[in-house]
């Protein structure tokens, strides 16, 4: 038996006895199905995107519901996933496979990565699981498998590093199987190899695993070159009258492309400066705590003013506004700080 071989029947034997076998998207696999789950399990645990994936799939069974949603209405059933770009290229995608492949997922892993929001790990994990095809993947989860396995030195990031572990991971992929193969591995990193606290002393990989013999195997995959995120700070005025508080749409690029937020302003500002607030009646100003947002690239101090009103804005007339009751909500997308602060009213 060769090595890839054994490798793979390893996996699949554990994944047969130990994996998991019921989870939501594991039944009645189509390639939409699939597609969803794969791109709500992106940097987010099954146990968080479980129920966000059965309330998502019960407003939207398919995906020509998907496309005929508004994107309001998808972004407010991502609120709290994070990452939104994921669901504004979910929309994007479901309505270019309606018009321009009738409704059905194109066949091939090419064709697949030339969609919105699909890259190759993706294409492939569809391509596999939904439509029995041999095809690779290479998400998180298995980058952290291959790289210890073997001891793979830096960072999967680089695109030298990347490509070799591209290459492992399409020579262990087995030609039978490959739908169960990818879920295997992916099972294999989320539960056993993981990235604290792996279970090495039951994984099946084990007695061949180079990290495990050499006693590193925290230190695979390599970290990303350390780099301090900068800090960037923001006021966000809660403009409220009675049970309504003013919130405006972000346009669609951007860290919060999209979502409803309340009406922003330099810190550095007097808070009676922003163009809503010029000559408005205001009967009480509040400083709410400051708290910190971490995104990807910088981490964001929000510093939340509530602020009574004596009445609404006149000026409040524009589409990319909206007053949000608070006892009837509208179905929007918000962004999560102003989920967490809608919440504290």
């Amino acid at each position: 038996m060769s090595h890839s071989s054994s490798f793979s029947q390893a996996v699949l034997s554990w994944f047969d006895d130990h994996g998991r076998h019921d989870l939501p998207w594991q039944k009645n696999k189509t390639p939409y199905r699939v597609w969803v789950s794969e791109i709500m399990l992106q940097q987010t645990q099954v146990v968080t995107v479980i129920p966000y994936y059965e309330r998502f799939m019960a407003s939207f069974p398919t995906v020509e519901d998907l496309a005929r949603a508004s994107i309001d209405e998808v972004l407010h059933h991502w609120t709290g996933l994070g990452y939104y770009a994921r669901a504004r290229n979910l929309h994007k995608c479901a309505q270019t496979v309606m018009d321009n492949y009738n409704g059905q997922f194109p066949k091939t892993v090419a064709e697949l990565e030339t969609l919105s929001g699909i890259g190759r790990s993706t294409a492939g994990a569809i391509a596999s699981i939904s439509m029995g095809q041999h095809a690779a993947i290479l998400d998180g989860n298995v980058k952290r498998v291959l790289s210890r396995f073997h001891a793979v030195e830096g960072w999967p990031g680089n695109k030298k590093v990347a490509d070799a572990m591209w290459e492992i991971a399409e020579r262990y992929t087995p030609a039978q199987r490959t739908g169960d193969y990818t879920q295997a591995m992916m099972d294999l990193g989320a539960t056993l190899c993981t990235r604290s606290k792996p279970a090495c002393q039951i994984c099946p990989l084990s007695a061949q695993c180079e990290a495990y013999a050499q006693d590193r195997v925290k230190e695979f995959p390599n970290s990303k070159p350390k780099k301090e995120k900068p800090i960037r700070s923001v006021r966000l005025l809660m403009l409220q009258h009675d049970d309504d508080v003013l919130l405006q749409q972000q346009p669609d690029s951007g860290i919060w492309g999209g979502l409803w937020i309340f009406p922003q302003q330099p810190v550095a500002e007097d808070v009676f400066e922003h163009p809503l607030l010029l000559n408005e009646k205001v009967s009480a100003v509040e400083a709410k705590d400051v708290f910190r947002h971490t995104f990807s690239h910088y981490h964001l101090d929000i510093h939340p003013v509530r602020i009574q009103l004596k009445s609404k804005l006149d000026q409040v007339t524009e589409p990319s506004m909206l007053w949000y009751n608070l006892s009837n909500p509208a179905s929007v997308g918000l962004a999560a700080p102003v989920k967490k602060l809608l919440e504290s009213l």
